[in-house]
């Protein structure tokens, strides 16, 4: 584990692209990012091996010449490529009076002195290839043996690592830090009806992902096999107990999408006119950040070389802020809150979500359960959408248990889909747990493409809300 030594080998010659450029534009910045890895597979019918999704080597330069921000990728530099991509850069980052008319009026980018690396070491040791596959294979054959209606079971482990560096008139940074995660879906079958359920852990410690999976089982394939026998919710409000996947789910799709700040620019969020207003109950905390927690959006500096921070959103209730990009930032004439990321070198940096999760609370979990009539414990995330110009959510959960006069029916429902509105829905909160948990496995879009890691959580929720 160690930065990788082909941006380690191009840094000179980035620099020196960087101070030569800066004699043409007021701002000049490169991001260098080498991501490398793998995933492998092993289910009941088949294995596979191949690179990580995650997988990307390039570089991208941001200009600003006075008057506009552009942008230049390309996938290497040497010094013999040096003055080619210098003039090239010149060439094509020229706009037409019909785009520079209209832009938006801003300044330079705060270029604050800053040389610092950063890296965060694999905890534990790394297995071989040969290791993981029989380690997989162990769980799919544990977990195909329990039930007879089991007749398919997914395993995966995925590893990257990743490194980026980032350039500018003052800045020097550099990261290097490793992410993986360990999958186990059982699926169960009666008939014509499938269902399964999901068991994963990820963290910076492939021994611990492992093991967790591995704890869970047992427990994974009941539940595959119960849900068979599960039915629809009966539409209708009922009172609610999120499980912290669900909370997680609630958090990014609420005041996740809602408060990224290139919304407010464009005055498509409705958050931007309730700064400073109750919006949830006065027991709710919301963070997002890199900073805020250690899970898979955990990173020293984004994609404009901000340093990762620990935001709050909603304090005692009240929506303190949202989060930002360098330039969503600038526009808006506030602090970048270090959540400007990009799918990949070759794309655009945009306000993204991190770590998004609800601070924990004072009840225990047996209490909130207790206080149900009627009413549901919601678990584990299936999908989500929300509209940040309207404040409408839909969360949709895998499955949910009946509670009836503060016990568990034993009845499963699934899935089940939850409707409303924002601030009803996080005003109804009337308890929350002392638990808390993020997972750090999932990816989120940008409307329907720029795809980033993000991970979500915190402790369950009680609260009230339509389902169907």
């Amino acid at each position: 584990m160690a930065f990788s030594s082909f941006l380690a080998s191009r840094h000179d010659v980035c620099k020196k692209l960087v101070n030569k450029l800066l004699n043409n534009y007021e701002y000049v910045s490169l991001l260098g990012a080498h991501v490398e890895g793998s995933t492998i597979r092993v289910t009941t019918h088949l294995s596979s091996i191949g690179d990580t999704s995650e997988r990307q080597c390039g570089f991208v330069l941001k200009l600003f010449n006075g008057i506009i921000y552009s942008e230049y990728s390309f996938s290497d530099i040497t010094e013999d490529t040096l003055e080619s991509i210098y003039h090239d850069v010149l060439c094509k980052v020229s706009l037409p009076s019909s785009l520079t008319d209209c832009h938006v009026n801003v300044k330079a980018m705060d270029d604050e002195v800053l040389v610092k690396s950063f890296e965060r070491k694999l905890v534990g040791k790394r297995l071989s290839t040969k290791e993981i596959i029989k380690r997989l294979t162990s769980i799919k054959n544990k977990s195909d043996s329990l039930s007879s209606k089991i007749v398919q079971t997914m395993t995966m482990y995925s590893f990257y690592e990743v490194s980026k560096m980032f350039i500018s008139k003052n800045k020097d940074l550099t990261q290097n830090y490793p992410w993986c995660a360990v999958l186990h879906y059982p699926f169960a079958r009666e008939g014509n009806k499938m269902n399964g359920s999901m068991n994963v852990s990820s963290g910076p410690s492939v021994i611990k992902s492992f093991e967790e999976v591995e704890a869970r089982i047992e427990e994974t394939v009941k539940l595959s096999v119960d849900l068979l026998h599960a039915e629809m919710v009966e539409p209708g409000e009922y009172d609610i107990i999120t499980d912290p996947s669900i909370t997680g789910l609630i958090a990014h799709e609420a005041f996740g999408h809602g408060v990224e700040m290139d919304m407010f620019v464009k005055n498509r969020a409705l958050a931007k006119d309730y700064v400073g207003k109750y919006v949830a109950s006065p027991i709710v905390d919301m963070h997002d950040g890199a900073a805020s927690c250690l899970s898979v959006a955990s990173y020293f500096f984004d994609d404009d070389g901000v340093l990762a921070q620990d935001t709050t959103i909603i304090k005692d209730g009240i929506l303190q802020t949202g989060m930002s990009d360098a330039l969503s930032a600038l526009q808006l004439g506030t602090k970048p809150t270090g959540n400007g990321r990009r799918e990949s070198f070759a794309r655009k940096a945009y306000t993204r979500m991190t770590n998004t999760w609800f601070a924990r609370g004072k009840d225990k979990l047996d209490d909130m359960i207790a206080s149900v009539k009627h009413g549901y414990l919601l678990c584990q995330t299936d999908n989500g959408m929300e509209d940040p110009k309207n404040w409408n959510i839909q969360c949709v959960c895998a499955y949910g248990r009946e509670i009836i006069d503060g016990k568990f029916t034993g009845k499963l429902v699934a899935p089940v889909c939850m409707t409303g509105y924002v601030p009803d829905l996080l005003k109804s909160i009337s308890m929350v747990s002392d638990d808390f948990v993020v997972e750090g496995f999932g990816h989120c879009g940008k409307g329907h493409k720029e795809w980033v890691t993000v991970s979500d959580g915190g402790p369950y929720l009680k609260a009230r809300c339509k389902l169907g």
